[in-house]
């Protein structure tokens, strides 16, 4: 199995193809790596391929909107 940061697997494979190996669009990928989110891309042995984000928990409100 290997680890690498989404910043680091999209400058291999590029936007398009780490989106479609990931199962979203493109367009997540660009906010994913502008907003710095902590996604480690999983590539194992046989070649599946999975994000993995580390989130605080609980996650902060939003301005604007109330606290759960």
């Amino acid at each position: 199995m290997d680890r690498k940061p989404l910043s680091e697997f999209v400058d291999e494979v590029g936007q398009a193809e780490a989106a479609a190996a990931l199962g979203c669009t493109q367009g997540a990928i660009s906010k994913a790596l502008r907003q710095k989110r902590e996604i480690t891309v999983l590539i194992e042995d046989d070649g599946t391929i999975k994000g993995h984000e580390l989130r605080r928990f609980p996650t902060p409100a939003r301005s604007g909107q109330p606290a759960a």
